[in-house]
C-alpha cells in the first residue's frame, strides 16, 4: 500500500489477519490492555489472556467484510510491528460506513510514524469502500490510539458516551 519515511524504510500493505505473525501482534495487544486495564505492577492470569483473546474478533477482517492492515520494518520480509483493522458497515441511517479496529503499534516502534501511516491507509481503504464516516470505539486504557485519532480529526460521537470516536470523511 504505501512506504512510510522515516529513519527506517517501513512497508504498509493488506494483511491476512490468521497469519501467525498477525496474530502474535494481535495477542500483544491483548496482553498490553489488560496489563493497562489492571494497573501498574499487575499481570493478568493466564485465563484473563485467553478470555481476552476469544473476545477479540478476528474473523471478520477479511474480504468481502474487511481488511486488515499492517506495518513491517524493512520492506517485505521486515518483521510486523504494527496493524489496524477495518471492518464494512452499512446502515441505512447513514448510508456506507466503516469501523476501525484493533489499531496497535509495538512499543518499541511508537512515535516513528508508523501508527499513522496505518491510519491513513485504512482511510484511504474506507474511501474506496464509499464510505461517508469511519468509526471506533476506544478503551480508556488506549490513550496512544484515543490522541492519535482526535490529532487527525476524529471527533467524539456525542451520540454515544462510550468513548467512539468518529471521522466523517469528504
Amino acid at each position: 500500500m504505501s512506504d512510510v519515511a522515516g529513519q527506517d524504510r517501513w512497508l504498509i500493505e493488506l494483511g491476512d489477519v490468521t497469519d501467525p505473525a498477525s496474530e502474535a501482534l494481535l495477542r500483544r495487544l491483548v496482553v498490553e490492555l489488560l496489563e493497562r486495564a489492571a494497573g501498574e505492577g499487575a499481570s493478568p492470569s493466564p485465563d484473563e489472556l485467553e478470555d481476552g483473546w476469544d473476545r477479540l474478533r478476528r474473523d471478520d477482517l477479511a474480504p468481502p467484510t474487511g481488511v486488515f492492515v499492517v506495518a513491517r520494518r524493512g520492506g517485505e520480509d521486515g518483521p510486523l510491528v504494527g496493524c489496524v483493522g477495518l471492518l464494512r458497515q452499512r446502515g441505512s441511517d447513514r448510508g456506507r460506513s466503516a469501523e476501525l479496529r484493533h489499531l496497535y503499534v509495538r512499543p518499541a516502534e511508537r512515535g516513528t510514524g508508523v501508527a499513522p501511516g496505518l491510519l491513513a491507509s485504512a482511510e484511504e481503504v474506507a474511501r474506496v469502500w464509499g464510505a461517508r464516516q469511519v468509526r471506533a470505539v476506544v478503551r480508556d486504557e488506549q490513550v496512544e490510539a484515543r490522541s492519535l485519532l482526535v490529532r487527525n480529526g476524529w471527533r467524539a460521537d456525542p451520540a454515544c458516551g462510550d468513548g467512539r470516536l468518529t471521522l466523517e470523511l469528504g
